[in-house]
């Protein structure tokens, strides 16, 4: 999944930013307000984590403007500012969590994960398609009770499908949910690992649970 992080100080923005990326998110860090809006506007996200005191465009300036324009991107607001009113306003211009600083990094990502999972309406931790089990808490994956291990990126792109499980995904969806933005998408790399993922979750004498549709992307059922 991918998260865009705009944050001004430079320390919390690596610390937080290197910390998802271990978790297997793809992320985009902004250190301003002026190009996290240009990030925010033109991505396509499935959460923002967003600081509120931010140089040249403020956040909350920022999350009035994505819900001006009909962004429904989950957005969890930062601020060093623990005051009622603050949370108030925060909460009136459209966010749909809130963080008071310093925290624990291990509530920021248990606060992203709910968020993406209510962006897909999925309330259950464990995400199931058929046998498989994907608890997106420990990002543990097991089918039919066998445990498999996968890497990050192997995760995150399994967690992309289930969320959608049932829906077709195009490359195109998977390369902008999984991969920041810097990467290039001129490559097989998709493709590549999905063969990861179908060697690794259909195993002998198990049903296919990856479905090609030729020109259009994969999609995870049953």
């Amino acid at each position: 999944m991918r998260i865009l992080l705009v944050e001004d100080y430079a320390p919390l923005r690596t610390s937080v930013s290197q910390g998802l990326q271990e978790a297997g998110f793809a992320v985009d860090a902004s250190a301003d307000g002026e190009e996290g809006l240009w990030y925010a506007e033109g991505g396509d996200y499935d959460a923002i984590i967003l600081d509120i005191m931010l140089p040249a465009v403020d956040g909350l300036t920022i999350l009035g403007r994505l819900r001006r324009a009909g962004k429904t991107v989950p957005v969890l607001l930062l601020t060093a500012k623990d005051t009622v009113d603050d949370r108030v306003a925060g909460l009136d211009r459209g966010a749909d969590d809130y963080l008071v600083k310093p925290f624990a990094f291990e509530e920021l990502l248990a606060r992203v994960r709910a968020l993406v999972r209510r962006k897909y309406d999925a309330k259950d931790p464990v995400l199931r398609v058929g046998d498989l089990e994907i608890d997106t808490a420990k990002h543990a994956v097991q089918r039919g009770g066998r445990p498999i291990d996968l890497t990050a990126r192997e995760y995150a792109l399994l967690e992309c499908l289930a969320l959608r499980s049932g829906e077709v995904v195009s490359r195109t969806d998977i390369w902008e949910h999984v991969y920041d933005f810097h990467a290039s998408a001129e490559s097989n790399v998709v493709d590549v690992y999905i063969g990861y993922l179908r060697k690794k979750i259909e195993g002998p004498g198990e049903s296919r649970l990856i479905h090609t549709r030729r020109g259009e992307g994969y999609v995870l059922r049953p």
